[in-house]
C-alpha cells in the first residue's frame, strides 16, 4: 500500500473518535499526518505511534495546506 500523506486539522463528526496527542480518544486535533484510500481516511497524530482508520462518514473536516 502506497499512501500520500498530508498535514492537517481533523476533525470528526460528533460519536466518532481518534487516538489523541495524549493517548486519549478524541474528536479533533490541530496537527496529523492524514492519508486518503478509498472511502477511509489514515490518522496519524504525531507522538502516539498509532494510526487510526476511520470511514468517510466520521468526517467533519480536514485541513491542510496544498504543495
Amino acid at each position: 500500500m502506497n499512501l500520500t500523506w498530508r498535514t492537517a486539522s481533523v476533525e470528526l463528526v460528533d460519536g466518532y473518535w481518534m487516538t489523541g496527542p495524549d493517548g486519549s480518544p478524541t474528536g479533533r486535533v490541530e496537527e496529523a499526518r492524514v492519508a486518503f484510500e478509498g472511502g477511509f481516511t489514515h490518522i496519524e497524530v504525531p507522538g502516539t505511534g498509532l494510526i487510526d482508520v476511520v470511514s468517510a462518514p466520521a468526517i467533519r473536516l480536514i485541513t491542510y495546506r496544498t504543495g
